[in-house]
């Protein structure tokens, strides 16, 4: 196969030129980072997980009219995705208290919020992506007041397609943050969800025993990081539940 020509690498992703003008292939890595990078490892079989738990999500978005950058699954770690000019912001969505916001506000973490909390911070490792009031991204021109409503909008749309998958597998969704791009078509552009949701991005706690399933696993040295993102995905029907065995039925006279 031709070598293909890489675009960018990040931490958890590396984006390579795609077949077609407009395309990309996104392909998941199995590095594991926190804490703005300052801890790190790599954790075997992570991307792959990443790759069909993103997938899952985009693809649930595109079928209820939220645009994402999601194509097609090509493998078992890489996507054709849209290429999009990415708004350098990060939008997070809080539903209960946790991480920076628990600790910014002396919240305990766990607590139900009032409602869903939705917060901007500006995508730079060297500032530890700093928390941006709308009056600095307009100020900077990072994006337009009319951005910013529409990222509004397609940020609490996706947390209510969220919420609501991850409640019907008995997971709570804390919080979780995404990236939005623009494309543009002829001369109209609009906003799409992009870069990935997975795990990663995201704070999963079950239910009934609050266990985390999601990145904290990694960040706390609670366990398996692994192990709990294929909980969610066998949850979700991604992967198969292991030794699961078919059973005769008993049948009744």
């Amino acid at each position: 196969m031709a070598r293909r020509k890489k675009i960018y690498e990040g931490k958890a992703k590396i984006l390579y030129e795609g077949p077609e003008p407009g395309t990309l292939v996104q392909y998941f890595k199995d590095d594991a980072t926190a804490f703005n990078a300052e801890k790190k490892d790599v954790i075997e079989g992570k991307g792959v997980l990443n790759n069909r738990l993103s997938e899952y999500f985009m693809t649930g978005l595109n079928s209820i009219g939220v645009p994402t950058h999601f194509l097609k699954r090509l493998n078992m770690r890489e996507q054709l995705i849209r290429s999009v000019e990415i708004i350098p912001l990060e939008v997070i969505v809080r539903n209960y208290a946790a991480g920076t916001l628990a600790k910014r506000l002396g919240l305990e973490e766990g607590a139900a919020l009032p409602r869903p909390i939705v917060e901007f911070c500006l995508k730079d490792d060297n500032l530890g992506d700093p928390l941006v009031a709308e009056e600095h991204i307009i100020a900077f021109g990072w994006a337009s007041q009319q951005d910013l409503d529409d990222m509004l909008a397609l940020a609490l749309r996706v947390n209510d397609f969220m919420s609501g998958v991850m409640f019907g597998v008995g997971i709570r969704l804390a919080d979780f943050k995404i990236e939005i791009g623009r494309v543009f078509e002829g001369d109209f552009q609009r906003l799409i969800i992009a870069d990935e949701i997975s795990p990663d991005s995201c704070r999963l706690w079950d239910i009934e025993t609050g266990e985390k399933l999601d990145k904290d696993v990694f960040r706390r040295d609670l366990g398996s990081l692994t192990d709990a993102y294929a909980e969610v995905a066998r949850r979700l029907g991604i992967i198969p539940v292991p030794n699961q065995q078919y059973t005769k039925p008993t049948l009744i006279n």
